[in-house]
């Protein structure tokens, strides 16, 4: 019997290995023909589903969404975009109408007519509406002059003064003036509240915690109450908040003039509110340490009755996102990083047991239905395209719903990961993952590339990515793995990052490589790094403490950390992870790459947006102004209308030929298929 039940896993293998050799090699073209498949948005109801579709145009460097609608078994699939396209940010009312965003404003979508109906005609525009149980109210918000308020032609009239002025220039008073890829600028972000029944509307608080901008926590900025009566928002009490993570929720009666902070007690990060569907509680995520961005979000909840806030995570100790209540406001939903899966849990709001509900996945969103007997899910893995799946939760049963990257994936060799676990810093297991490239062969050796992530507070999963893919279609090794500071394998692990940015993940990252390198069919000879943001940093610490790699790949990294401190612009964040300001703390100089330019030596890409206000550009400038002045072969590509993410159509492309091209020299991986200084003149992409 164990014989036979092994043999039949060995003879899939087989199976498997010889598909996927009838396969083509993974491209950069391939990239941008996967199809990007939204979160499932269930309906009311729960007979069926919304969500949208992402393609790229990549010859002309954009990207079209189309919007779709289904039955909540995948049947009667049909596109709302045929109709009206360019509508996105599908979402429903209480009685199933569909609602959508199209040229800046709400529609309401007829199924009978297949034509939008305007509900809002606000003219700056809505971002993130939600709208009201009882369907008469939508709140969203919006960038707007303050001495103008809801009024359109003021908000218009400055509008088109302040564009066309002489003068161009910006004028702070305060930090934070500018944030990722702007400047604040004279409007302010408000939270306006509308009434389709008086047509009237009303701005709730201003905040620069509302902005687009503003990411820290993620998740929704504000809620309505089941019964419609009360608006929840988040805000923050802090006069400078470039300096502080404190951020409140507050509760507005709808009417009402007086909001009140249900989180004053709690002076580190409060947001993501979520009602329980029969009012009595509202559940949010929380930090208990102020300051600290990288603190784990517990789940809280507050009881609207005896307005007492309680956490209920506080024994579950990875960190937390997705909250969501089930229809009988006895337990909360929510994904949790663990050990390279985000997988879906759930926690009684009594007992405060925890359960988790699907197995290792790497989920993107997800939706429950009433019965609490199905979940509708968006994940991928390393070698999975996304896809909507219908999850039998009594069953464990995953059932795919939707097709759209079925073709990709029956041409292309989408290579798969596999694990490992290495003894890291103090002997802590660090979980590797190994991609093997496009027609692998057991008894040769290939070249290594190695990636460090960013966050740095963060895991990479076993999840789709076009670092996984491209290199490995070239002829690559790629290793990706989750040193100290990573979140997923408890807090002492993620905190252990802070105040030690060269130390226990350098260690890490040697160990691992060291391990990599003894792996038969690695070339020690040929091993490369590469490394985005912390990344981008951890690249330019290694080319001042090893000589192990042939070449770097920095992006958007941190080179000076003195003159960082000072052009960055949340303050929290490095003042935190180095204990205080650079005045005050040696860590700066311990721990930045540019104290070390003498054991300088590496050949090194350097990649970097000009309108990267996290990790200014001008890091890049004086790291590549280092190496040439040394003599050290590298060369810089600066994305002139990018920030500390490139534009994924526009830019990426070149990001992902100019590493082959890169890898290529010094690796002697496949050639790059494009030259990149002819792609920056010419624009070929097919």
């Amino acid at each position: 019997m164990f014989v036979k039940k092994y043999f039949s896993v060995f003879l899939l293998i087989l199976i498997s290995v010889s598909i996927n050799a009838q396969k083509r090699a993974f491209t950069i073209e391939d990239l941008y023909k996967v199809n990007n498949v939204s979160t499932p948005v269930l309906s009311n109801s729960g007979e069926k589903i919304a969500f949208t579709v992402s393609e790229s145009d990549l010859p002309k460097g954009k990207s079209i969404t189309t919007v779709y609608v289904m039955n909540k078994n995948g049947s009667s699939l049909i596109s709302v975009s045929d109709k009206v396209p360019g509508a996105h940010s599908p979402f429903w009312s209480s009685s199933d109408d569909l609602y959508l965003i199209n040229k800046g404003q709400v529609y309401k979508y007829s199924f009978e007519t297949n034509e939008l109906v305007q509900v809002t005609d606000f003219y700056a525009g809505v971002s993130d509406p939600i709208l009201s149980n009882d369907g008469r109210y939508i709140a969203f918000t919006a960038e707007l002059f303050p001495e103008c308020g809801t009024d359109n032609d003021c908000n218009k009239r400055l509008d088109e003064s302040s564009s066309n002025g002489p003068v161009q220039a910006y004028i702070a008073d305060e930090l934070l003036f500018r944030h990722w890829t702007d400047y604040k600028g004279e409007k302010e972000s408000y939270l306006v509240l509308f009434d389709t029944k008086e047509k009237k509307y009303q701005t709730i608080t201003s905040s620069d915690v509302l902005a687009g901008a503003y990411m820290l926590g993620g998740g929704p900025k504000f809620a309505f109450s089941p019964d419609s009566r009360v608006l929840a928002y988040v805000s923050s009490p802090e006069k400078n908040i470039a300096n502080s993570t404190n951020t409140d929720i507050y509760l507005m009666p709808i009417g009402g003039k007086e909001a009140v902070n249900i989180t004053l007690a709690n002076d580190a990060w409060n947001g993501s509110p979520v009602f329980s569907p029969d009012g009595n509680y509202i559940a949010y995520k929380t930090h208990s340490i102020p300051g600290f961005e990288a603190d784990r979000f517990r789940i809280a909840v507050y009881n609207t009755h005896t307005l007492q806030a309680e956490v209920l995570s506080e024994s579950f100790d990875y960190t937390t996102d997705n909250l969501s209540w089930s229809s009988d406001s006895k337990s909360i939903y929510f994904l949790a990083d663990n050990r390279g899966y985000s997988p879906v849990y759930k926690i009684d709001v009594q007992s405060k047991n925890i359960t988790k509900v699907t197995d290792d996945k790497s989920v993107r969103g997800y939706q429950i239905n009433k019965d609490e007997k199905n979940l509708y899910l968006t994940f991928t893995s390393v070698d999975k395209l996304p896809e909507i799946y219908s999850y039998d939760v009594n069953a464990s049963i995953y059932s795919q719903i939707t097709f759209f990257n079925k073709k990709l994936m029956d041409e292309v060799d989408i290579r798969p990961a596999e694990q490992m676990w290495v003894d890291g810093a103090d002997g802590v297991p660090v979980h590797v993952f190994v991609v093997k490239p496009h027609g692998f062969e057991e008894y040769k050796k290939y070249p290594l590339v190695i990636n460090v992530h960013g966050g740095p507070q963060m895991q990479w999963m076993d999840s789709f990515r076009g670092d996984w893919q491209v290199y490995p279609g070239s002829g690559y090794v790629v290793a990706f793995f989750n040193p100290h500071g990573s979140t997923g394998y408890g807090s002492k692990y993620t905190e252990a990052i802070s105040k030690d940015w060269g130390g226990k993940v350098y260690e890490d990252v040697m160990k691992v490589t060291e391990a990599l390198e003894k792996l038969p069919y690695v070339d020690e000879n040929r091993m490369g790094a590469m490394g985005w943001s912390y990344g981008g940093y951890m690249m330019n610490w290694l080319q001042g403490q090893t000589k192990k790699f042939k070449c770097l790949a920095s992006m958007m990294g941190v080179y000076d950390l003195e003159s960082m401190w000072g052009a960055t612009e949340e303050l929290w964040f490095a003042s935190w992870d180095f204990g205080g300001q650079p005045w005050n703390s040696e860590l700066y100089g311990k721990y930045s790459p540019s104290n070390y330019a003498k054991n300088f030596s590496t050949p090194t890409l350097i990649i970097v947006g000009e309108k990267d206000y996290r990790v200014p550009y001008t890091q890049s400038l004086q790291y590549f102004t280092t190496l040439q002045s040394l003599g050290i072969d590298s060369r810089l590509i600066i994305f002139k209308n990018d920030g500390h993410w490139p534009n994924n159509v526009k830019s990426m492309p070149l990001y992902y030929n100019s590493h082959l091209e890169w890898f290529h020299k010094y690796l002697g991986g496949n050639p790059a298929p494009y030259n990149s200084k002819e792609l920056v003149k010419n624009n070929v992409f097919k």
